[in-house]
């Protein structure tokens, strides 16, 4: 015989419904570039951080495509399966295109843009979480951090050809709380290698930093070229499209945020 909940209280902890907070709705829309239905409720136990199901790593700041977690996880013998399955999607496109994928100069096409594609897209097989492993540390310092001109290539989620720039992340530690230099351009890098638009990427770096370090306050702010408007659409070479986005401080203080402007633009010392 079942056992009954004893009180309808109990009853209410046992089956409580929650809404995303602001916060997991602003970091859910801007890890996955969706937004919780208004509406939608989750179970406590099965709250956006907690369901075992999902494929949004919140834990790792991760990128929530479908096949990102099983892609992660891939043993050598998935990763060839999966290399081939590309070659021969490629393999059509060529036929589609009015090539002959037969022909010498393109026999081993697919193959080598298959194993492209994989590098280009790395960043789903990675998270936050392993890319900052012992990377935070605890220093005297309490003024800005930047840094500047690291360039980043990414491919574009709605024709997927490439984009490529500079991004500029800046930050002020609290309580001292520093990460590795390094760590901040690999954060952009892991970011880019996924399929992308600019003002998602822009604003996945800065919510990372902002989630990692808490500082009172991050600025990041990118620049690019994208091939989608240089070699077709528009076909305007030399465009350049600039977006940021910025946390604490730096959004809510002016003085703050034209120092970081200033110093990102400035050539040398």
């Amino acid at each position: 015989m079942s056992s009954l909940p004893s009180s309808p209280t109990a009853a209410a902890d046992q089956v409580q419904l929650q809404h995303p907070t602001a916060r997991q709705a602003l970091l859910s829309h801007a890890l996955t570039g969706h937004s919780h239905s208004p509406g939608r409720s989750y179970l406590a136990s099965e709250s956006p951080e907690g369901r075992s199901f999902t494929p949004i790593d919140f834990d790792g700041l991760s990128f929530p495509s479908m096949g990102a977690r099983e892609r992660r996880e891939d043993t050598e013998a998935q990763r060839a399966a999966r290399i081939q399955k590309i070659s021969g999607a490629v393999r059509t496109i060529l036929e589609c295109i009015g090539e002959d994928p037969d022909r010498e100069g393109l026999l081993k096409t697919p193959e080598r843009y298959a194993k492209a594609l994989m590098f280009f897209s790395k960043g789903y097989e990675e998270s936050v979480t392993h890319l900052m492993n012992k990377a935070l540390f605890q220093e005297d310092h309490d003024e800005m951090v930047i840094v500047k001109n690291i360039d980043v290539f990414s491919l574009c989620e709605h024709h997927m050809v490439p984009f490529t720039g500079k991004i500029h992340i800046g930050y002020i530690p609290k309580n001292g709380k520093v990460v590795g230099l390094s760590k901040i351009a690999r954060l952009a890098e892991m970011f880019s290698r996924r399929l992308q638009v600019q003002e998602r990427l822009t604003k996945q770096v800065a919510l990372a930093m902002q989630e990692l370090l808490d500082p009172l306050g991050v600025a990041v702010v990118m620049e690019a070229s994208h091939f989608c408007m240089v070699m077709r659409g528009v076909q305007k070479p030399g465009s350049q499209t600039i977006t940021s986005s910025m946390f604490g401080c730096f959004r809510d203080q002016a003085k703050t945020r034209e120092e970081f402007l200033s110093l990102i633009r400035r050539n040398g010392i």
